[in-house]
């Protein structure tokens, strides 16, 4: 059954907002809510960057049904993956179950922070299978001792530790990633409609009879009722995307992605989101996801200031729409 989620995005709202739409959210009906984690905004005209383990903290608490994820977190350089360890079983005890780490290999834009420099994206995926196998260590409960080529973890135990245990999703994009994570995740995440990454960690998978999991990919929208409105926000807060992810993670900071998105055009960003008051393009753009074997699918509304008209007039008649496709009820 295909889940629909919402997303928390850090980058363009504050944590009192953000935690007052996730509970709309999930008054709404959304299934599930994925809080990005960055120390900076994309675009400086989105303006915001709370910590989101703290809003997920709060978020725990406020709501009561739907599923959480981190997404995604990197647990390489601005947190140590015993750091994170720790934080994934606090939300999870604050969530009742409902939490899952989503974990990635992380943007420059938010890891140089530390002054670590950034490492080539090879080690960067050494660095993220090195973290994950930490993190589950730890949340096995026993004391534990480390010494690997990337981290050293001395005498370190979780102490509080859910009754529920943490469930790890793992962005993964290619061939390099599959092979190198493939096994270490409970699920995938993917942010775009590939269907072929998705056939590849299956049969990575199947031959030690590891479980599916589940394939969890998100959509950026800009529903507004001018459509013309939207494009323009859009394309204000939105046009970062434009360069890919092997340009999107290098890049140091909100003016480095202004310098190198400077020519996207209004036109080009509604031609890559759904833009405007029809739902019916988002119900496509939806199901390209499905068509690929994406089991859950979050959806981005851009722009911190159209959250609750969203979630006031679009969002239901979107989740009614959607669900009618897939023959949910």
């Amino acid at each position: 059954m295909t889940q629909f989620g919402y997303t928390l995005m850090t980058e363009q709202a504050g944590p009192k907002d953000l935690v007052r739409y996730a509970v709309s959210a999930e008054q709404t009906g959304f299934d599930f809510e994925v809080c990005s984690d960055h120390f900076s905004p994309w675009l400086t005209s989105q303006g915001h960057a709370p910590n989101a383990w703290a809003v997920l903290g709060a978020v725990a608490a406020m709501t009561e049904r739907v599923g959480l994820y981190s997404f995604v977190t990197c647990p390489t350089m601005r947190y140590h993956p015993a750091v994170v360890a720790q934080q994934a079983a606090t939300v999870q005890i604050l969530a009742d179950g409902r939490f899952t780490l989503g974990l990635g290999s992380g943007e420059n834009l938010n890891e140089h922070v530390v002054g670590a420099g950034w490492p080539a994206a090879a080690r960067r995926l050494d660095m993220l299978a090195e973290a994950i196998k930490i993190i589950r260590e730890l949340l096995g409960g026993g004391l534990v001792d480390f010494h690997g080529d990337h981290f050293s973890v001395d005498s370190a135990r979780i102490w509080d530790l859910p009754d529920e245990p943490v469930e790890i999703g793992v962005s993964i994009t290619g061939d390099r990633t599959i092979e190198t994570l493939g096994v270490l995740a409970d699920h995938l995440i993917n942010t775009s409609p590939d269907g072929d990454v998705v056939e590849s960690w299956k049969r990575v998978r199947q031959p030690m009879g590891l479980p599916e999991g589940r394939v969890v990919g998100q959509l950026p929208i800009c529903w507004d009722p001018d459509r013309d409105a939207a494009i323009a926000r859009a394309h204000d807060q939105f046009r970062w995307f434009a360069g890919g992810w092997s340009v999107n993670a290098d890049l140091p900071t909100p003016a480095g992605f202004a310098g190198a998105t400077q020519f996207v055009r209004p036109q080009d960003v509604a031609e890559a989101i759904p833009c405007g008051p029809d739902l019916d393009p988002i119900v496509e753009a939806v199901s390209e996801y499905a068509k690929a074997g994406f089991t859950d699918v979050a959806l981005i509304q851009i722009g911190g200031d159209s959250q609750e008209q969203f979630l006031a007039e679009a969002a239901g008649p979107l989740l009614s729409a959607l669900r009618s496709e897939w023959g949910q009820s």
